[in-house]
């Protein structure tokens, strides 16, 4: 087989990037070791950014999302049993953010591909990326029990931090940095409509806990346990008591409980890989980098790599020009570091550090007075919560939608 761009994972980074090339006349294929089923049920972040909106209508796959998904205004936080609201539109010039699960999205993209994209191959596991420093790199993949070549001009990695995209760097390429924090999350998924109208962030006195949602009749909600927390070791009941003790404000305010339909924990994590491009091969999304959960950043920032690329490739088809793509290593790790930095931020201001002593948490408690207390420090959060800007540098041709 031959392609233009051979993308290798079906995820939304992979998927977008293929509908975004199909629009734009480039050929390509999508290689996917896992079943369609395996792919459209994997539970993932459901909070989009104003710009990963804007591309997903952009490029046909708005119809559902803007049927289903749930615009929200802003956050609230809590701490010291108080509520404080954060008003995106008002501080941002009237950006928002979306509530559609990633699991959603996915459906939506491989529909799109499957009905008149270019081919999208199931049960294909690509188990390498040859001669990525050459004008015809390979992906062998294996599909069907037998082991085949696919030929490009170009590939993406899209298939996570443990895919065979960053293990083809050659060694010395490249470096990654990493840092592993001291707790995790337990996630629960529950049959309940939400007990508010927004995410709210909480920093109670037993550890951090957020309340999400899936649609107006299912909850999702995180607690802070420590490392090495088996979801076995929490009942239900345990669960919703230490949420409700962690979320309770003085008032009226009370959370609803329901039966529970999935439980698991998520260690927390942040890493970036340099460069995200080696010759002819490029890294997007988690294969690139990965960050906790507390900004919402993760799906987002896979979504402002591949509008980097889409424009690229565009430049590339339309005017032979590689200018765009020669960049998108520097033009995409500005945003991934502020990304990361803004979830590091996050993360170390409303966790209760295992370490930490009095004078941490009164250190955490100011910042949260500060955030609370100053539009320009709201301001910041909200401009970094719904969506940085890509870089003024790579605007793309003028025509380009992303």
């Amino acid at each position: 087989m031959r392609t233009t761009v051979g993308i290798i994972g079906a995820g939304p980074a992979g998927l977008l990037l293929a509908r975004l090339l199909h629009r734009t006349g480039i050929d390509c294929v999508v290689l996917e070791g896992r079943t369609r089923a395996y792919v459209e049920r994997r539970q993932r972040a459901g909070m989009l950014e104003q710009g990963t909106v804007d591309v997903l209508r952009a490029c046909g796959a708005g119809a559902r999302l803007d049927a289903e998904g749930l615009i929200h205004q802003g956050i609230e936080l809590r701490f010291e049993r108080e509520r404080h609201h954060i008003d995106f539109p008002g501080l941002t010039g009237g950006r928002t953010v979306t509530i559609y699960a990633q699991t959603e999205i996915v459906k939506d993209l491989v529909a799109l591909q499957l009905d008149d994209g270019p081919p999208l191959l199931f049960e294909a596991e690509a188990i390498a990326v040859e001669r990525p420093g050459s004008a015809s790199p390979v992906v062998r993949f294996v599909r069907g029990g037998r082991e085949q070549m696919l030929v490009c001009d170009w590939v993406v990695g899209c298939d996570g931090g443990h895919g065979v995209a960053r293990a083809a760097f050659p060694a010395g390429t490249g470096r990654t940095y990493a840092h592993e924090y001291p707790y995790s999350w337990l996630g629960i998924l529950a049959d309940v409509p939400p007990s508010c109208e927004e995410l709210v962030y909480a920093r109670g006195a037993g550890g951090f806990a957020l309340h999400s949602m899936r649609s107006p009749s299912v909850s999702r909600l995180y607690l802070q346990v420590p490392n090495g927390t088996e979801a076995g070791d929490w009942p239900d009941e345990r669960v919703w008591d230490e949420l409700a003790a962690r979320f309770a404000v003085d008032g009226d305010w009370r959370l609803e409980r329901g039966p529970v339909t999935d439980k698991s924990v998520t260690p927390m994590r942040s890493w970036v890989h340099e460069p995200m491009r080696h010759g002819r091969l490029f890294l997007a999304g988690d294969a690139a980098h990965i960050v906790p959960p507390t900004g919402a950043k993760g799906l987002n920032l896979a979504v402002s790599d591949v509008r980097l690329l889409a424009r690229g490739f565009a430049a590339l088809h339309r005017h032979g020009s590689t200018e765009l793509l020669d960049h998108y290593s520097e033009s995409a790790l500005q945003r991934v570091w502020q990304a990361t930095r803004f979830s590091y931020d996050m993360t170390r201001m409303l966790h209760a550090q295992p370490d930490g002593d009095a004078f941490d948490r009164r250190m955490q408690l100011a910042r949260l007075r500060r955030i609370t207390a100053s539009r320009s420090a709201a301001a910041e959060l909200a401009a970094n919560y719904t969506g940085l800007p890509l870089p003024d540098d790579v605007a793309g041709p003028a025509e380009s939608p992303w």
